[in-house]
């Protein structure tokens, strides 16, 4: 399957330089054969994994501060976590994904492309709260903005992002959030656009600042 995958974009060089360029294109060619083969990409997809997932995932790089410790919840096929780990040695990234065959493939992406800077985690992020913490969260696709919000805040510093692609309904997802968001007590909520003249639409994202819960802010006042 992987002989359908197009070529590469012209623009897909500037945004992959050096040795992230030839681990892009590994990258795509896994994502090709053996995520198509064992369903964590459908075949319709091959055709646009260099623009809808490669390279809209890449631009997400400019929203990620430097030197961070990131954790892609639910990373299915490594987007954007692998994507991200390619583009910015300088982070690093824990794909949590509570599903086997999704990490088996991850744990063999991360191998094959030899990146240092990547672990593999199975499990949910409920199941991490409390015991590991970050400083920026990223998500695609994974749950609506409230939902997930319950997932990232407990894995994330008092003042850690919340980084979540998001399409069309991201005004819309945020508005209806704010419940959660606090319930979370974020400090702020915004709309993101990045990868302007990369990648066409720009990606969308949703940039969530943690504080501290408000009822953890009352449990440390009582004490």
């Amino acid at each position: 399957m992987s002989d359908e995958l197009p070529p590469p974009p012209d623009i897909a060089r500037d945004v992959f330089t050096g040795e992230a360029w030839d681990r892009a294109e590994a990258f795509a060619e896994l994502l090709a054969g053996p995520g198509v083969v064992r369903g964590l990409l459908g075949p319709r997809e091959i055709p646009r994994i260099w623009d809808r997932h490669l390279l809209n995932c890449a631009v997400v790089a400019e929203a990620i501060p430097p030197d961070v410790r990131l954790v892609d919840i639910g990373s299915g096929a490594g987007l954007p976590g692998l994507v991200l780990a390619i583009v910015r040695q300088d982070v690093t990234v824990t794909l949590l994904e509570p599903l086997l065959r999704r990490t088996v493939f991850l744990q063999e992406c991360v191998e094959t492309l030899k990146l240092e800077n990547v672990e593999v985690l199975r499990g949910r992020a409920e199941e991490l709260a409390g015991k590991r913490v970050f400083d920026v969260a990223s998500a695609r696709a994974v749950a609506p903005l409230d939902r997930l919000l319950k997932w990232a805040m407990p894995l994330l510093n008092e003042g850690g992002e919340l980084i979540a692609m998001k399409g069309e309904r991201a005004a819309e997802e945020l508005a209806e959030a704010e419940p959660q968001l606090r319930a979370s007590g974020a400090r702020t909520a915004e709309l993101v656009t990045v990868g302007h003249g990369k990648v066409e639409p720009p990606a969308t994202l949703v940039r969530v600042i943690a504080g501290r819960a408000p009822e953890h802010g009352r449990r440390r006042r009582r004490r």
